[in-house]
């Protein structure tokens, strides 16, 4: 959770017009709009990063036109940095939730805590994260939607509908929301429950909770060659001709997996972000077989291991058993 600060001071009012064909790379029917001053929720600007243009424009939607966003997909597909690389542009303030099971309804909601006041000790309603962000302009994102516990799920449920109040029944409160509070969250399934079995932990949403999502965008992994600069974009002493050749074996191996995945061979897949982290680790013990194996191999089900080998021999042309170290610039 993400600890308030109350004595941060907020732009009341998105106060600048947002070019979107410059910043974004997409041209909206609609105007967007952000804050001009940044305070410390909003998200750092990663400069490499690259936007999905039909991801990028619902997010815009949700920002400009209060609209209740959902962006559901497989993992590691950076749907919540999506979000948060848009707020970042916007200077617009943004909280991440996760919805793990530790996450209760007094964590949303607040509770009472005992304060020093003046020398004494006394007992406060202390306002949680929802009612704090429900009076700012704040968006908030609640990641893993599908893995809430059912008591938090309903409280969320009564801040969905864009003039919808939050009521506090333990405080007799009834809080109206800000103009520029905005909701957002991401889901691995979109409220089914799994049918996959690879995402243990995720529920069927109530079909009346979905249905108050006035958007639900997917995110799934991108084209190979935008992959591939997204790579080099993170592993910068890649980006010559042999770490090119290197991230682009690596890119289709990944993208082996995911179709192996969707055709039933395997039950493992793997995302841009284990890429990444295959790419940081060959980088650090110079050779690409070992690196693969604590990447992404060692993970995988023992009796499928034979299948993601044969994707790593077809992309890099080498059999994994007979893999040598491949160093970079020799």
């Amino acid at each position: 959770m993400t600890s308030l600060n109350k004595n941060i001071v907020f732009e009341q009012t998105p106060n600048i017009k947002i070019n979107t064909k410059e910043v974004f790379g997409i041209e909206c029917e609609f105007i967007v709009q952000g804050f001009n001053e940044k305070n410390d929720y909003v998200p750092k600007i990663d400069e490499n990063y690259k936007f999905d243009p039909a991801t990028t424009k619902s997010i815009l939607a949700g920002f400009s036109n209060d609209r209740r966003v959902l962006i559901q997909g497989y993992h590691g597909t950076g749907k919540s940095t999506h979000i948060e690389q848009v707020a970042a542009r916007l200077n617009w303030p943004c909280v991440r939730v996760n919805l793990d099971s530790h996450i209760s309804r007094i964590d949303l909601i607040g509770k009472d805590v005992i304060v020093l006041k003046e020398g004494k000790q006394i007992t406060e309603f202390q306002d949680g994260i929802l009612p704090w962000a429900y009076q700012n302009p704040v968006a908030i994102v609640f990641d893993e939607y599908d893995a809430g516990r059912p008591d938090v799920m309903f409280v969320i449920q009564r801040v969905l509908e864009s003039s919808g109040k939050l009521t506090l029944l333990d405080q007799s409160r009834v809080i109206n929301p800000h103009n520029f509070f905005r909701l957002f969250a991401t889901s691995n399934t979109v409220g089914l429950g799994d049918t996959s079995g690879l995402y243990h932990g995720t529920q069927q949403i109530n079909q009346g909770q979905m249905d108050r999502w006035s958007i639900v965008s997917t995110l799934n992994y991108l084209e190979n060659s935008v992959e591939e600069k997204i790579v080099l974009s993170k592993i910068k002493e890649l980006n010559s001709k042999e770490g090119k050749d290197i991230v682009h074996s690596m890119v289709s191996t990944a993208e082996l997996t995911r179709s192996g995945f969707i055709n039933g061979d395997i039950s493992t897949v793997m995302s841009p972000r284990t890429v990444i982290t295959w790419a940081e680790n060959y980088l650090l013990f110079k050779d690409i077989e070992y690196s693969f194996k604590l990447s992404f191999l060692n993970r995988c089900d023992e009796l499928e291991r034979s299948v993601i080998e044969e994707y790593f021999q077809r992309s890099f042309g080498i059999d994994v058993s007979d893999a040598k170290v491949v160093n970079v610039g020799e």
